[in-house]
């Protein structure tokens, strides 16, 4: 056979080593943590540590698996950038708020620039034309632009 002189251990490391490549194909730290923990778990097995067949060795490896997933939630997050969560606006939510055209803005083409506390948005005016440096409210949103209004 085989799978004759592999032992378990290193069957529980090939699998945790294949959560890592996998993660390499879907990222999102997702499959490192499990990964991690049977990397663990196979060496120990490997180095004749009985997690399978005595139940002070099950204890131990459920008390082991929970701490190295414990520890590698821990390392892995500190290697993600910041703890602010993403910022999304909703182009509804721009309606009211005040902003400074940058590109000019007509009521014929979306061409029109308007930068919304620090973030730039396609515009339309309200009518006529509006011209770069002029400061605008934010009247209503239609799609994937905003339409703006001199104030």
């Amino acid at each position: 056979m085989a799978l004759e002189g592999l032992s378990y251990g290193w069957l529980i490391v090939l699998a945790g080593a294949l959560f890592f490549v996998l993660e390499i194909f879907s990222p999102g730290f997702f499959l490192l943590v499990p990964g991690t923990v049977l990397l663990i778990i196979g060496v120990l097995v490997i180095l004749g540590f009985d997690i399978f067949s005595s139940s002070y060795g099950i204890v131990a490896g459920i008390i082991i698996a929970l701490l190295a997933a414990i520890v590698t939630v821990f390392m892995y997050s500190r290697l993600t950038p910041g703890n602010d969560k993403p910022l999304t606006t909703s182009m509804d939510s721009l309606v009211g708020r005040s902003g400074m055209v940058i590109s000019p803005a007509d009521e014929e083409t979306l061409s029109g620039k308007v930068t919304i506390e620090g973030h730039i948005f396609s515009a339309k005016s309200k009518s006529g034309k509006i011209p770069e440096g002029t400061k605008v409210k934010v009247i209503a949103s239609r799609g994937v632009h905003i339409v703006v209004e001199e104030e």
